[in-house]
């Protein structure tokens, strides 16, 4: 799950990258960190409706063209540790969709199912 470089370097860090990099090295399955970047910078998903989200991660995705090749025709695991609504797997399933990939598959650490203040 790529992040803004701006939001990387804020962080220091892309979490979901720290869990398909290990995961990778386990499976034998090609790691491609930068096969998809965030081309535009969007306001955190928190507190946005799911139309929201949709429409905050509208176009923020894309594959360079220096990494065409190794998008078209590949079945592609996204990696993210955290869904909600999905709508930002969904931008980048879009985004190596229209680069040519064969399926689009999603492995996520938590799927968020109700609203943070239900009580524990």
């Amino acid at each position: 799950m790529p992040l803004h470089p701006t939001r990387l370097l804020g962080r220091r860090y892309n979490q979901a990258a720290e869990i398909a990099r290990p995961l990778s090295r386990l499976s034998g399955v090609l790691y491609l960190p930068d096969a998809l970047t965030r081309v535009r910078a969007t306001e955190t998903q928190g507190g946005k409706s799911g139309s929201g989200r949709r429409r905050n991660v509208a176009a923020a995705f894309a594959v360079p063209p220096s990494r065409a090749k190794q998008v078209a025709g590949r079945r592609i695991l996204l990696i993210d540790d955290v869904m909600t609504t999905g709508a930002t797997l969904e931008g980048c399933a879009r985004a190596l969709l229209k680069a040519g990939a064969a399926c689009i598959d999603v492995a996520v650490v938590v799927r968020v199912k109700e609203a943070a203040n239900t009580p524990i």
